[in-house]
């Protein structure tokens, strides 16, 4: 048979330039794709948690408005696409955006999907103690109230143009909720409207997600089943998947000498190392004396010797930066050149000298020194910073004590403000300054661990939210941030790099490079077996 070249290359460009109906023309129907997950999530109910050990697992099973494009690898306003919306656009100069929302689309249950559900869900998120915890209100200060205007229609009514909501909600931890459900099931028994469907949860154990054969996208998902096993060593989890046991190490797993260690000894392994989104940094309960003293949370972010926690973790590839995920990668981070000057991000000798001064003040030194116990998730990456902070707060005559707390109870005793001095990992699900400041820096906020609170600040936040012009907005927030690390807000340690690989029969996935909670919906993933 003869063989149109022309043709035949046109059809496989075709191919490639597919959307969301994903990469190739090859794909297989069938089969377990086996992940590894590294502790057991505290719940499925994505709008009550703050980790990445829910979005993983659990994205799947639900739908937002809009998405980013789960097969285009860095997060944008221009990689947005439909998912339950079909299409949008804005109104009154700015403050209302309407989606027109998909026909046909059912939940697990069986019942209809309508725009009713969207502001349901939002309703939920805007109305004070309707969920459990809502660690995402701050994202959603500058919405008034979300209407269905029809079975079809559903407007976001807000205070003031707002450029970065579309984003917010394209995020992995915006999904759509049933009006039918109780809030409080989606933490076990959730429902959804996405490619799968919830099987199985158990502690300690795993999660397993089954194909859901109703969903609205023609022929997806392509996997029968998704299992994440729970292993909490993370040795166990690396010499597992060299072993060929998993298909997939657990996506936000891999450190940069780890990834050289599967690179050798797995030389057939997929791997991507890319920006984690996520931020190592210090928390300090601020209501707690003697950490009321400015004195003393300002040694301790002095005593801070960056380049080591880098060079040790992640050896030299981490990034100094402040608040917001830094360039290239990171569209809105300060520069390097904008780091000079910044409280602890210069000579580290001889800020331990001001520290150690400023802890003379506060009535400490080498006879008198400031016990104290450093809490920490109890996994790996934040663990091993832990370590290194303890032994450099013994610089200025601060002795640590490391208490791990397990993840189920770790997120609520930071909510709580039940500790003392803890280091911490903070992801920013999007990278836009509207979730990093609002989410972390505002008065109020549920992720604001350590209350800082600046109505100023907060001031500025706004103004930098309003502003349509790219360029006068970049100016805003790189004045905020050097600001928030001028008033020891949250010391940033690092932004980290992290690497997920999976086996050569895994088809189809895209890890995102500039966030690790986008991009788990799994329904073009495919596997050649």
């Amino acid at each position: 048979m003869k063989v149109d070249k022309t043709r035949f290359a046109s059809i496989c460009i075709a191919a490639g330039l597919i959307g969301w109906a994903g990469a190739g023309w090859a794909q297989k129907s069938g089969g377990t794709l086996r992940i590894q997950h590294m502790d057991t999530p505290p719940s499925a109910s994505i709008h009550e948690e703050s980790t990445v050990s829910v979005a993983v697992p659990f994205m799947s099973i639900y739908n937002n408005l809009v998405v980013f494009d789960q097969n285009a690898p860095k997060n944008s306003l221009d990689t947005i696409v439909p998912d339950l919306a079909t299409s949008w656009e804005t109104k009154d100069g700015g403050r209302k955006l309407v989606f027109k929302t998909r026909d046909g689309v059912k939940w697990h249950d069986g019942k209809p999907f309508s725009a009713a559900d969207v502001a349901c869900t939002f309703d939920l998120i805007l109305t004070p103690d309707k969920l459990r915890r809502n660690p995402r209100s701050a994202w959603y200060g500058n919405v008034e109230k979300v209407t269905a205007d029809g079975p079809s229609e559903v407007t976001f009514h807000l205070k003031q143009p707002q450029p970065s909501l579309l984003a917010l909600l394209a995020s992995g931890y915006s999904p759509i909720y049933p009006c039918h459900v109780p809030a409080a099931d989606m933490r076990r028994k959730p429902v959804g409207t996405g490619p799968f469907k919830l099987a199985d949860f158990r502690m300690n154990e795993g999660i397993k997600l089954v194909k859901n054969p109703d969903y609205w996208k023609p022929g997806r998902p392509y996997l029968d089943a998704i299992e994440f096993s729970i292993i909490a060593d993370r040795s166990t989890r690396m010499l597992s998947f060299v072993a060929g046991k998993f298909d997939m190490t657990f996506p936000a797993d891999v450190t940069v000498p780890l990834l050289k260690n599967i690179r050798r000894d797995a030389p057939q392994a997929q791997c991507t190392m890319r920006e984690s989104g996520v931020s190592t940094n210090l928390i300090v309960n601020r209501e707690v004396a003697p950490f009321d003293d400015p004195k003393i949370r300002r040694a301790m972010a002095l005593t801070l010797d960056r380049e080591a926690f880098i060079r040790i973790l992640s050896e030299g590839e981490g990034k100094m930066a402040g608040a917001l995920l830094p360039p290239p990668d990171g569209v809105w981070g300060l520069p390097e050149e904008k780091l000079k000057g910044l409280i602890g991000y210069g000579d580290v000798e001889k800020a331990r000298e001001e520290a150690r001064a400023l802890m003379k003040e506060a009535g400490y030194g080498p006879d008198k020194r400031l016990k104290i116990k450093v809490s920490t998730r109890n996994i790996a990456t934040y663990k091993d910073p832990a370590v290194i902070l303890i032994d450099q707060l013994k610089q200025i005559w601060i002795d640590g004590e490391l208490e791990i707390i397990d993840t189920s109870v770790y997120y609520n005793r930071v909510f709580k403000k039940d500790y003392v001095v803890a280091l911490n990992l903070t992801g920013s699900a999007v990278d836009d300054p509207d979730v990093t400041l609002f989410e972390g820096y505002a008065c109020g906020s549920l992720r604001n661990y350590n209350n800082y609170c600046d109505p100023e600040m907060t001031k500025r936040f706004e103004e930098q939210s309003r502003e349509t012009d790219r360029r006068k907005r970049q100016e805003l927030v790189w004045e905020i941030d050097r600001k928030l690390q001028e008033d020891v807000a949250r010391p940033i340690i690092s932004h980290g790099r992290i690497a997920g690989c999976w086996q050569p029969q895994v088809k189809n996935v895209t890890l995102h490079i500039n966030s690790i909670y986008n991009n788990w919906r799994f329904e073009d993933v495919w596997l050649e077996r």
